[in-house]
């Protein structure tokens, strides 16, 4: 199948006329490289809300190797963000500036060890880590049923669900630094808090290493059976969402304190807050980024003005405005 016109294609090595007719130069050396890098890439349709502008560069690596290499030849000369699954993001409507990794298959798979680890790649999504460690006998990964996103994700923002988080059951994880370095960090060094990591900006996480205790498959399964039936009930999840819009305040639960300032339906341009869960904004078919953030700013001045609780916003918000 032949390459768009706007992707180098570094098995040849040769950029497409058509891109160096644009004007459009890799900002980086290519020859060797293996991986995809497209420049002024559409991200809207890589995320879950299905807004927000381009980044100025989408790299999708072959491999570690090649992602090693391609952040080595960048050597921090533009800003480096990972993307999962986009399912906690608002991509704004001015783009990302400078490159966007998006790790694909080769950061998909899930290895489970007689000791009751289990190790991920950052790509592997939670349903995947969750089902192996089943299969496997291992407890304590069911949360991540829960969680629609990445290992890689998982680690950075310290995921959690149903009592449970990230923090709760990682062991290390290997993280290519944006000078190309690959380091092994403990968890004890990310520092977490709630939804909060110390991983530097630009750090790409490619895999990790979780510690589960022996279970039995079918105890396992019917708790993420349990996990996924709550969320089903409880979330829209077949919509244009984000996820928890809000972190919890201490004590507090963030969709009760929208709900208590009438938020609840609360509309603005394309975006809504969901009438089912009222911390998870939707996109109900036409809206713009700046109209989803736009509303959970309304939505955080309406819950002060009623409690004196300022919310913190859980969903990234990345990009120009």
């Amino acid at each position: 199948m032949d390459q768009p016109d706007d992707v180098w294609n570094w098995d040849s090595g040769m950029a497409p006329d058509c891109a160096v007719e644009g004007g459009i130069e890799a900002p980086i050396d290519t020859d060797g490289l293996r991986g995809k890098l497209t420049p002024d890439a559409p991200l809207a349709k890589l995320v879950w809300f299905k807004s927000g502008g381009n980044a100025d560069w989408l790299f999708e690596p072959e491999d570690l190797e090649d992602l090693t290499e391609f952040l080595r030849r960048l050597d921090g000369d533009l800003p480096v963000m990972a993307l999962g699954l986009g399912s906690n993001m608002i991509v704004r409507d001015g783009g990302v500036p400078g490159v966007v990794v998006k790790l694909g298959k080769p950061f998909a798979q899930v290895e489970t060890h007689d000791d009751h680890t289990v190790t991920c790649g950052g790509g592997a999504h939670g349903i995947l880590v969750a089902s192996n460690a089943r299969d496997a006998g291992i407890a304590g990964l069911e949360f991540m049923r829960g969680i629609p996103g990445t290992v890689g994700g998982f680690v950075r923002m310290n995921g959690g669900a149903y009592g449970r988080e990230v923090s709760d059951v990682l062991l290390d994880c290997d993280v290519v630094m944006p000078d190309g370095q690959l380091i092994t960090l403990p968890a004890a060094d990310l520092q977490y808090s709630y939804r909060h990591s110390a991983l530097p900006e630009g750090a790409v996480v490619v895999s990790a290493r979780f510690q589960g205790t022996p279970g039995d498959p079918e105890e396992i399964g019917a708790e993420m059976d349990r996990i996924a039936e709550a969320r089903e009930n409880s979330q829209p999840l077949r919509t244009k969402t984000g996820g928890s819009t809000f972190k919890n305040p201490p004590g507090k639960k963030a969709w009760e304190l929208v709900d208590a300032a009438g938020c609840r339906g609360l509309k603005l341009g394309g975006a809504q807050v969901s009438e089912k869960h009222t911390n998870f904004l939707i996109n109900t078919g036409d809206a713009t980024s700046a109209d989803i953030e736009g509303l959970g700013e309304e939505v955080k001045r309406r819950v002060y003005e009623n409690s004196g609780v300022e919310l913190e916003w859980e969903i990234q918000r990345v990009g120009r405005p």
